[in-house]
């Protein structure tokens, strides 16, 4: 008998692509279940966690009750914070600076003055820094927070119980 024969089948039973298809579908399950190498971990994983301190400004929020919203941050002092659409766990509110709303006025010298804007709808526009610490990774190239990296210029959405804006960063320090 031989060993393969005019129709490509081995010992004249099972053909060789049948045969080649059955050995590449059980090294692609082996592949999976039995070596699954490092897909599932982070390389991040593996960096020390630190405390940061990240500061963001908070520009022409438009709220009703601006003094209710910062009562609120001061009581609650927790915070979600949203990175690149993906949420980036809960930091604390550390502290909670509100800013005047000003305008450019020139004067007759020929010099300007910032004074508190005029306009009444003003009351309703909040300005404010936030400083929020939570904890990241540091790595080479920085702070990363839930697996974003977090730099001057980043947006960072916050998120409570009565709240959803986008602030900037304007300062992030990794504390000792």
């Amino acid at each position: 008998m031989k060993l393969l024969d005019s129709k490509g089948r081995l010992f004249g039973k099972i053909s060789i692509l049948d045969l080649g298809a059955a050995l590449a579908i059980f090294l692609v399950i082996v592949g999976i279940f039995v070596v699954p190498g490092k897909s599932g971990t982070s390389t991040i994983a593996q960096v020390a966690s630190k405390p940061i301190e990240v500061d963001v400004i908070v520009r022409g929020l438009a709220v009703s009750d601006p003094d209710a919203l910062i009562n609120q941050f001061s009581e609650t002092k927790k915070t979600n914070i949203v990175i690149r659409n993906q949420p980036s766990g809960e930091f604390e509110i550390k502290d909670i600076k509100p800013l005047p709303r000003t305008t450019v006025v020139p004067q007759p010298d020929g010099s300007v003055k910032a004074l508190p804007d005029p306009r009444p709808e003003v009351v309703y526009f909040q300005d404010m820094i936030l400083t929020l610490r939570g904890d990241a990774q540091i790595t080479d190239t920085g702070a990363v927070v839930g697996q974003q990296k977090v730099k001057i210029g980043t947006l960072i959405e916050l998120e409570g119980k009565d709240y959803n804006f986008n602030t900037s960063t304007i300062a992030v320090r990794i504390m000792n």
